[in-house]
């Protein structure tokens, strides 16, 4: 990752927030900002409410996690068919929604087994 990033310890505010929140306002949380070497600003930020004793490297670790959900949840629908089931009970979405979830599994478990110099077999 060629990005800096930085965490601050905020307190969200505004006219909005202040109207629908009873007491003093929300707690404190930390902002985290990711900052490309190439670009002249901040590009993506996350709001956190993890501990504030919460590692830099945990931070962007778990806000980058989001990626790694979207992707997986794109391969289910597209790829293993989660989106084709066209059943009417609850025992048949069960079936096919356990049966994606292990040909999911199954494909995470090759890809991570697998070195990234390897190529798949003809």
């Amino acid at each position: 990752m060629y990005s800096r990033f930085v965490a601050l310890r905020i307190r969200p505010a505004g006219r909005e927030i202040r109207k629908n929140t009873v007491g003093p306002g929300l707690p404190v949380r930390r902002l985290l900002a990711e900052w490309p070497a190439t670009e002249p600003e901040p590009v993506q930020f996350w709001l956190s409410d993890l501990p504030a004793d919460t590692a830099l490297a945990t931070l962007v670790r778990t806000a980058k996690l989001r990626w790694r959900i979207e992707h997986d949840y794109r391969e289910m629908k597209q790829a293993l068919g989660l989106a084709h089931f066209e059943g009417r009970t609850w025992r048949g979405w069960h079936h096919h929604v356990t049966l994606v979830s292990v040909a999911h599994a199954f494909c995470t478990l090759q890809r991570i087994t697998r070195s990234p110099k390897e190529t798949a077999p003809a």
